[in-house]
């Protein structure tokens, strides 16, 4: 009997250490966010699958609505360029996750600010792929906008 209590308390205490998937997902997703506040790419790239690709939907002066691919290279590059008394703050409102087996999307609304002065919305969609070291980020699409913000 005293056999069987240990058994049951050790698998209900790793049970309760161990995070969900939909926790270790944000802590993937919060991860790039620490790491652009820090100007850290290593950090970042820790998340990052090597093939990760960066699209943004954005509307031209026109009105035209485009797909912009950027290099996820030079993003990488541009956040690790520290500005002296800049800093950068994407901060996410919520999230949305779906997942099936080793694949998963998250949609987070955010607000972006500089020195904690607003500066745009938008949201971003986070594709994922659970790996053998753990949920990596293998693209993310983004919209941006300056009206329309729920702030």
């Amino acid at each position: 009997m005293k056999k069987l209590f240990t058994i049951l308390f050790l698998g209900i205490a790793t049970a309760s250490f161990a995070q969900s998937n939909e926790e270790q997902i944000k802590a993937s997703i919060n991860q790039v966010f620490d790491g652009m506040r820090k100007n850290d790419t290593t950090l970042i790239r820790q998340v990052l699958y090597p093939s990760c690709f960066l699209k943004s939907v954005v509307k031209t002066k026109t009105g035209e609505v485009k797909l912009q691919e950027d290099q996820i290279i030079d993003w990488l590059k541009s956040v690790g360029t520290k500005r002296e008394g800049v800093m950068l703050d994407e901060r996410l409102t919520s999230y949305d996750i779906k997942i099936d087996g080793d694949m998963a999307v998250a949609w987070t609304p955010y607000e972006f600010y500089v020195n904690d002065k607003f500066n745009h919305c938008g949201v971003n969609v986070f594709t994922m792929m659970k790996t053998d070291k753990g949920w990596k980020i293998i693209g993310i699409v983004d919209t941006r906008r300056k009206d329309d913000c729920k702030k």
